[in-house]
């Protein structure tokens, strides 16, 4: 798909309000849900405005989620990894209860679209990568062994994902405990591995 140029002014103003809208009706009711119509009324411009703009479904989609593709959870490293992790869970709670949150895990459940797919893979490798550069920095300091960012990353943003799902509430209590559970899980499994390589 060609880059399409920025405009400014109104122009730039309505594609914002049309992208927010398709965000909004995406996490409502997944990419195969909304209909054009839908769009236009919630950006409040005319059905045209967005035909014009995106004549296909799928590019509509792929540039409203493509504007969060730099848009990170932050994961803080103050040195404390427990506290930085109860942080990144806190923040990636928040997310989900918020309609891009909403958006992208419709996109990965119901899109057929491989262009859909894609720019959701790249949004979450991003977010791995914020992973992985973290747990490296727990590894050079003896914080944590060595561990797949992407099994921690499935360790901690289930029990999150769970209760959103559930509409349960996920607090610093639930974050905490989450980050509690999963590092000494981690830590004891190393410690186990350790022991029966001495063993032999």
């Amino acid at each position: 798909m060609a880059e399409k140029s920025r405009p400014g002014g109104r122009t730039a103003r309505v594609r914002a309000q049309i992208l927010a809208a398709t965000v909004d009706l995406v996490a409502r009711e997944g990419v195969a849900g909304f209909r054009y119509e839908e769009v236009a009324e919630r950006a409040g411009v005319h059905r045209a405005s967005v035909y014009r703009n995106w004549p296909d479904r799928d590019e509509l989609v792929v540039e409203a989620l493509a504007q969060y593709a730099a848009r990170q959870v932050p994961f803080p490293d103050t040195g404390d990894l427990r506290a930085d992790l109860v942080e990144f869970l806190l923040g990636q709670a928040a997310e989900l209860a918020e309609p891009v949150g909403r958006a992208l895990e419709n996109a990965v459940s119901n899109s057929e679209s491989e262009a859909v797919k894609r720019t959701v893979r790249r949004v979450l490798d991003r977010r791995l990568e914020t992973v992985r550069t973290r747990l490296e920095r727990a590894t050079d300091r003896d914080e944590l062994q060595a561990v797949d960012p992407l099994f921690f990353a499935h360790l901690v943003a289930g029990p999150a994902h769970l209760a959103h799902m559930h509409g349960v509430a996920y607090g610093r209590a639930e974050a905490e405990r989450t980050a509690d559970v999963v590092l000494a899980g981690l830590r004891a499994t190393s410690t186990t591995r350790h022991s029966r390589e001495e063993r032999g």
